[in-house]
């Protein structure tokens, strides 16, 4: 027994000295690695110190809960249905069924009226059957096409409602600042509408390349199924259409672009009162400055547009404007690039007078041009068409028509080579006879891309021949 107690005795005891042990030598040393580990300076360092997780918008106290609900149950959800062709079968031929068959497309459009207006991209509605809207309250109608603008995407288009429906007020777009914020509302997938948040990232943007475009861009998140949608300040006020993103995958990466509402109420209003889109014109060639333009013409400045020639009996003409000009405002609108050039004129009319700041040997001055009617416009397939005199009717021996001005690139060697050239003149496409731009117009607006065309010409000889394209 005693040997048992002396063992236990023993065990406490050394049990006792190592713990002791332990206290006063290995977890002192540890303590201490600790808190030198601890101050060594961090390899990256935070920004925010603090848990609360703000945004931008937040910390600049802006509020876009107003502009939202101004904004969401005035737009829509466009479904567009198509009649498409598909090949032949065995079984269609033996039933004698045609081989066709609905094509569903869907976007999103902007209500800009009480009684029923509405505003969408050409592209939503391009080749459609049959329109369809559902609201935001998931009320359904048949929409009616009223017309479209090819040329800047937008397409205006009424229903017929029991009551008066809620709309988007137009807001300047001139006015609107990049770094201003936006929000994008659209109606995607039919599940009520959708919003999302940005900025104003940069404006007159073209994305075609060719001059022919002046977006908004911005960075709210846009996808597709918004085309149409509506761009909005933080009062609610419209101030774009949305229409494009660029992105390698087909989503947004962060890069939206939309029509400046300046240029898409004009395009409506012009429809709603002319059924077609009235362009008005300076009647100048020439082209954006940057530095290599500008060492190439010998002079300092690297920004404006350049004016290399002035067409004859034009607005520019008769108002005194020369080739060597640098226009550099118009209307106080500063004029950097083409685009910008490009989108102010979008917004005007034949008549109408515009302002031009000319920078002219070192001077500025300011001189007042009245816009003319375009007397051009660009046909796939052919290329530029130009309306004639009736004295050039009377020569070719035709009493409506317009000149090909200039040949399309593309197929310059195919109507060569079938004795086309620049100077014959165009009667009539797809059965419809031309007597002025408008009429192409309006074929190029009912048109698809998938459309076959019958175009029918007069040579060089005077003799009518027809020409067909699928």
């Amino acid at each position: 027994m005693k040997k048992i107690l002396t063992l236990v005795l023993v065990s406490v005891l050394g049990g006792i000295f190592t713990l002791s042990a332990y206290k006063l030598f290995i977890e002192k040393d540890s303590y201490v690695q600790s808190q030198e580990s601890s101050v060594i300076t961090p390899l990256s360092i935070p920004v925010n110190y603090t848990s609360e997780n703000k945004s931008l918008a937040a910390e600049a106290n802006i509020d876009f809960t107003n502009a939202a609900e101004k904004t969401i149950n005035t737009v829509v959800h466009v479904k567009n249905t198509s009649i498409s062709s598909r090949q032949m079968t065995i079984e269609d031929l033996f039933y004698g069924r045609r081989s066709q068959h609905p094509q569903i497309g869907t976007g999103s459009g902007v209500i800009i009226s009480p009684d029923g207006y509405i505003i969408t991209n050409n592209h939503v509605i391009n080749g459609a059957h049959s329109i369809s809207i559902t609201t935001n309250h998931n009320k359904t109608y048949d929409a009616e096409l009223i017309g479209t603008d090819p040329k800047t995407d937008i397409a205006l288009l009424k229903i017929e409602a029991d009551e008066s429906l809620p709309y988007t007020s137009f807001a300047d777009s001139n006015t609107a600042k990049i770094g201003e914020w936006v929000l994008a509302v659209g109606n995607p997938f039919n599940l009520t509408s959708t919003v999302t948040a940005g900025i104003i990232s940069a404006k007159s943007r073209d994305l075609s390349g060719g001059n022919t475009q002046s977006f908004i861009q911005t960075d709210a998140a846009v996808n597709p199924g918004n085309s149409g949608g509506a761009l909005v300040n933080t009062k609610g006020e419209l101030i774009g259409i949305n229409t494009a993103i660029t992105s390698q995958t087909g989503n947004y990466v962060g890069y939206s672009f939309a029509v400046p509402s300046n240029i898409a109420k004009k395009v409506i209003d012009d429809i709603m009162e002319y059924g077609n889109v009235q362009n008005g014109i300076l009647g100048i060639r020439g082209g954006e400055l940057n530095s290599e333009n500008a060492k190439e013409l010998e002079i300092e400045e690297t920004e404006g547009f350049y004016i290399s020639e002035i067409e004859e009996n034009s607005g520019a003409d008769r108002a005194g404007l020369q080739s060597g000009d640098i226009i550099k405002q118009l209307d106080n609108i500063k004029i950097s690039k083409f685009s910008d050039l490009k989108g102010f004129l979008n917004t005007k009319r034949p008549n109408d007078i515009v302002n031009v700041t000319v920078l002219r040997e070192g001077n500025e001055e300011t001189i007042p041009v009245k816009l003319l009617k375009s007397e051009t416009i660009n046909f796939p397939v052919i290329g530029v068409l130009k309306e004639l005199s009736s004295k050039e009717l009377k020569n070719h021996k035709t009493d409506y028509g317009l000149k090909i001005s200039s040949l399309n690139i593309k197929y310059q060697n195919y109507w060569e080579k079938n004795g086309i050239s620049e100077g014959n003149i165009v009667t009539s496409i797809n059965d419809i006879k031309l007597t002025s731009i408008e009429d192409v117009e309006k074929i190029l607006s009912n048109r698809s891309n998938d459309d076959p065309l019958r175009i029918v010409l007069i040579n060089n000889n005077g003799e009518k021949e027809r020409y067909n394209f699928k």
